[in-house]
């Protein structure tokens, strides 16, 4: 739903209106809802900040600046129709960008550490420096892989799929997976088809029928798969996506 910009002025929310309602209205060019829904949202944005950086945050902090620009950074190119909520969304974000603030100042001190090594204390502190931050790296990409995966099964729920259905519904032989990503790429790749499979929330295989040399019968034993791979496809899973990359090359 798009709302007309001259509209926007007396779109009223109450009490129990849903974030994801104002946020297709602030996306519609309402700055002083988007105003309206940082301010109300700033606990949630500090507390999510101090969970990745693991200490108290104060307004002052560059990392709350970050986090509030990420926020702002989720709302603006969040989509309802893949699935996960907002805040869910914007955690994910907000987490990134963190992320990559810290990577990059955990570098900086390094290199100058480097820089000043005139000594083998130097050089061992620089070196402990860098051991941290590969500890770092590798703790946060374990709990990004779990939030993608989180956001990835959230993303599946509209289509009343589970990992549990997919892994009872996956295709044994490999002919018959590798033919079910081929329809998936089509889908993904088709405007028309995946808008109709987010509106509707099933594939169009009547039209998917008359573009390839598959049966019907075949491409609806595997619907479910084929749908996980597009809703895979289409949204923001680099981890999950590199995993299965060469499954889906």
């Amino acid at each position: 739903m798009v709302i007309p910009f001259l509209l926007l002025g007396i779109y009223k929310f109450s009490s129990q209106s849903s974030l994801e309602d104002k946020i297709v209205v602030i996306q519609n060019g309402d700055q002083e809802l988007l105003n309206e829904v940082l301010k109300d949202y700033k606990p949630y944005i500090k507390k999510t900040v101090s969970k990745v950086c693991k200490r108290y945050i104060y307004d002052t902090d560059d990392e709350y600046s970050i986090g509030l620009i990420a926020f702002h950074e989720a709302i603006m190119n969040y989509h309802p129709d893949r699935g996960a909520s907002l805040l869910t969304f914007a955690e994910i974000v907000i987490r990134r960008k963190l992320i990559d603030k810290i990577r990059k100042d955990h570098r900086e001190k390094a290199d100058l550490t480097y820089d000043k090594a005139d000594s083998e204390e130097s050089v061992m502190k620089a070196h402990e420096s860098w051991q941290a931050m590969e500890h770092f790296q590798l703790e946060n990409t374990i709990n990004e892989r779990k939030e993608e995966i989180l956001y990835y099964s959230q993303a599946l729920l509209p289509y009343k799929l589970s990992f549990k259905e997919l892994a009872e519904n996956a295709p044994k032989h490999s002919d018959a997976r590798e033919n079910a990503i081929f329809i998936a790429r089509l889908v993904q790749s088709n405007k028309d088809w995946l808008r109709e499979l987010k509106e509707k929330k099933r594939l169009p295989i009547k039209k998917i029928e008359k573009e390839i040399d598959l049966s019907r019968k075949t491409i609806e034993r595997n619907r479910k798969y084929i749908i996980a791979v597009v809703v895979l496809l289409d949204g923001d899973f680099p981890y999950l996506q590199e995993y299965v990359k060469e499954s889906l090359q």
